[in-house]
């Protein structure tokens, strides 16, 4: 049976830290501020919006929420953030997806000054990731790596194969593992012969919205394997991509949905925020 890798004591145990670093950065007269921009009323986005706020009045970080409506026009979008670029009070900007089809998200992404750029997503942060430097990482991948640090998962030299490819999660989580030394292979939905690739992977990150797609047969005995995919079922219960029940009997390590990749997200975005109230010291 794997070891259940524990993301929401591990997302405690961070935020705990970060209260703490958050009153020594008030000591100093610098008070932590999130600005969370929303578009429209999506039900799963004024969760997730919800559960970030909380996440801040726990640590101590102060929280604005600016909802536009669903017709905005992109210039009104883009004219908000600026508004926040130049707010000296406001340290993380965060812009909530999705967002609707007729708004461009790169173009508003690359809009928010890098510096407070939390969720990691501006093309001068994904660069500085891309070579090496110290930036923000976007926070599933970076609660991922954070994950791999906390239960002594090495990944030099390991196979590490990442099905899926978004912007927000595989991309950066591809380069993420290589600045770890592993040896990266990316799956997808034009990806031929899967389970080849799924077979010899010493470490499986899974993140395709598909639930339960991972099965037993399809990973090696004591691969370490990690589900972001969160999947709500027609009797409203939660699920991964992975096949938890069966999958667990044969990996090394594994992440539970939900309690696993989720809670590190939001900690990741915590201590995101964190950083950049530091670096304007």
């Amino acid at each position: 049976m794997a070891v259940i890798i524990n993301g929401k004591e591990l997302a405690k145990k961070i935020k705990e830290q970060l209260k703490i670093e958050c009153e020594e950065l008030k000591k100093e007269g610098i008070l932590p501020k999130l600005a969370v921009i929303m578009v429209g009323e999506d039900s799963a986005s004024k969760i997730y919006v919800k559960n970030k706020s909380k996440s801040c009045d726990e640590i101590g970080i102060e929280f604005e929420e600016y909802i536009l409506k669903e017709d905005i026009t992109q210039q009104q979008l883009i004219d908000l953030i600026e508004t926040l670029n130049n707010k000296k009070d406001i340290h993380g900007i965060l812009l909530q997806s999705p967002i609707p089809k007729h708004l461009d998200i790169n173009k508003a992404f690359e809009a928010i000054s890098y510096k407070k750029d939390v969720d990691g997503f501006n093309p001068i942060n994904i660069g500085k990731l891309s070579i090496g430097q110290d930036t923000f990482v976007s926070c599933t991948p970076y609660g991922i790596i954070k994950m791999f640090e906390e239960y002594n998962i090495d990944l030099e030299g390991k196979n590490v194969v990442i099905i899926g490819r978004s912007n927000i999660v595989g991309k950066p989580l591809i380069q993420c593992c290589l600045n770890k030394n592993a040896t990266v292979t990316v799956c997808h939905s034009k990806t031929k012969n899967l389970k080849e690739f799924t077979k010899n992977a010493d470490i499986l990150i899974v993140a395709i919205g598909k639930s339960k797609y991972i099965t037993s047969d399809m990973i090696k005995e004591k691969a370490v394997i990690i589900d972001v995919g969160i999947n709500r079922g027609e009797d409203g219960k939660l699920t991964g991509d992975v096949d938890f029940e069966n999958v667990e009997k044969k990996a090394s390590y594994i992440t539970p949905v939900p309690g696993g990749v989720g809670p590190m997200t939001v900690a990741m975005l915590m201590n995101n925020v964190i950083k950049a109230a530091k670096n304007i010291k």
